[in-house]
């Protein structure tokens, strides 16, 4: 394929795969031969896993996670610098995106593990109010313009606070993989994923977790959290009322003291699904 052939073939309104995404990045952006990027595929760590226990390619951990309560605090701030318009709507905001910790639960770390995830639609099955999640990739170091060569992996528990993969406190999830998906940014810089809102667990506020990477690059690893109004009429709702309402919000959450307002998505509710669209805008500096 030449570089005339990828141009004509990115404009089209389609979302890449994760072969093309990488041929586009390492092979023709990045000047790699057609053997660098087979090489970087299958050895190329991405990051390293932090807070918690190690996973590897079959989905089995290294380690299991006791009771229910995470801790943690961030694994840095950004500064909030605009280089364009910012709100705190989820839409409009051009700031970089605060990091945030990755969490004991990310099973995926490298290249070779993306493929097997990349899809739309998350679910595998899990009940759950329908959640339509679309985040937006731009770049703050040009104007806010869209990220159209980005890959994003997103990742969340379950209505009952139980993620896939791990060992959750006696419940053994190794090797399943529900609530955890690839996508790349399509011609809009935009990623969407079908999914049901995430449960909780003590001492977290309502979140998904969420990395963007650039070619071989990771650009941001940070959470999302939710409103608070939709998020307590979501609890009420029969499929989560028996928890109850999460007593620990966005702003009681000590992982987003450094900038949760960019960090709330827009929740606009979807007639059609009886769920919500979340909408959030996700900025890099690329």
């Amino acid at each position: 394929m030449t570089r005339q052939d990828l141009s004509r073939h990115a404009s089209a309104a389609h979302r890449p795969s994760i072969g093309d995404w990488l041929y586009r990045q390492l092979l023709l952006e990045r000047g790699w031969t057609r053997r660098s990027v087979l090489g970087g595929i299958g050895g190329v760590t991405l990051a390293a896993c932090s807070s918690g226990g190690g996973s590897d390619l079959t989905g089995a951990t290294t380690g299991t996670t006791t009771g229910g309560t995470t801790t943690g605090t961030a694994t840095g701030t950004t500064a909030a610098t605009t280089t364009g318009s910012s709100t705190t709507d989820g839409t409009l905001s051009c700031v970089l995106i605060p990091e945030e910790t990755v969490g004991p639960y990310p099973l995926f770390n490298d290249i070779a593990s993306a493929a097997i995830y990349q899809r739309e639609d998350i679910t595998e099955g899990k009940t759950g109010l329908p959640l339509n999640l679309i985040l937006n990739i731009v770049n703050v170091n040009n104007s806010c313009a869209p990220v159209t060569t980005a890959m994003v992996y997103v990742w969340h528990c379950d209505k009952d606070g139980y993620y896939s993969g791990y060992n959750n406190s006696g419940r053994d999830l190794r090797g399943q993989t529900f609530l955890r998906g690839v996508q790349s940014t399509d011609t809009n810089g935009q990623v969407k994923f079908a999914t049901i809102f995430p449960g909780w667990y003590q001492g977290r506020a309502t979140h998904i977790h969420f990395r963007v990477y650039l070619a071989l690059d990771l650009q941001a690893t940070s959470q999302l959290a939710f409103p608070d109004a939709p998020q307590a009429a979501i609890h009420t709702t029969p499929l989560y009322s028996a928890r109850g309402q999460n007593s620990t919000t966005a702003a009681r959450d000590g992982i987003f003291s450094d900038g949760v307002a960019y960090q709330l998505p827009t929740m606009t509710p979807n007639a059609a699904t009886g769920g919500y669209d979340a909408v959030l805008t996700v900025g890099i500096a690329s």
